[in-house]
């Protein structure tokens, strides 16, 4: 009888099955905890591509749109322990600080699962942002309104509210016939684009974005 020891004749070596690639159910979405990880990074741009590339997107479109000057456009506000009636406010871009722990009288935020306004004493919560207009309300009136891609909002007691965002243009800095025609491009390579396709993402992204942008300038893009 044959050996069936290792490298004898007529044997074959056992090879085992590579594994099953892990899959997901189409109707569960995923985690953005590398989302979050590089949100609150540096924001390496590699990094960001592979962990979100819906934000890519956004921040891209963004972009494209601010004028010069928002690009370099840094407003902060400083101030000690917040008064009665007021909260800290601390808003962070991967590479500036808008706001540092500044007393402000309220925030209204883009949640993804809708807006709302952050006072003081107000309970504790976590948010995904979604692209939209965040205004920044002082005590004494005076209103602060930037359009941000996306982002995160945390709400901690004792009235200070953290907010980190990869992009933030004010929006009196963006250009509204820039956001018009970028918008009818985008829904032209959306409606062009094979189905399915990156490119019909990237396009979505595009129109999504521009589309939010208009609204926080009183535009109706349909």
């Amino acid at each position: 009888a044959g050996s069936r020891g290792r490298g004898s004749a007529g044997t074959k070596a056992y090879v085992a099955p590579a594994p099953a690639p892990h899959t997901r159910p189409p109707h569960v979405r995923p985690m953005y905890t590398a989302h979050l990880r590089v949100t609150f990074s540096n924001c390496n741009p590699a990094e960001t591509a592979r962990a979100s590339p819906l934000l890519v997107g956004r921040m891209n479109s963004l972009r494209r749109i601010a004028t010069p000057a928002a690009k370099s456009a840094v407003r902060r506000f400083s101030s000690p322990a917040p008064a009665s009636g007021l909260m800290k406010l601390n808003f962070n871009l991967p590479q500036q600080t808008l706001f540092d722990s500044t007393e402000v009288s309220s925030v209204v935020v883009p949640g993804a699962m809708g807006e709302y306004e952050v006072t003081a004493d107000h309970v504790p919560i976590v948010a995904e942002l979604k692209a939209g207009m965040l205004t920044v309300k002082h005590g004494g009136g005076e209103e602060e309104k930037y359009f941000v891609p996306g982002g995160f909002s945390l709400t901690h007691e004792g009235s200070t509210t953290d907010i980190v965002c990869p992009e933030a243009v004010k929006v009196d800095d963006l250009d509204v016939s820039a956001v018009t025609a970028n918008y009818e491009a985008a829904k032209s390579r959306a409606a062009s684009a094979e189905a399915g396709s990156a490119d019909a993402a990237e396009a979505m992204i595009e129109v999504e974005v521009n589309r939010a942008m208009g609204g926080a300038l009183g535009l109706s893009l349909a």
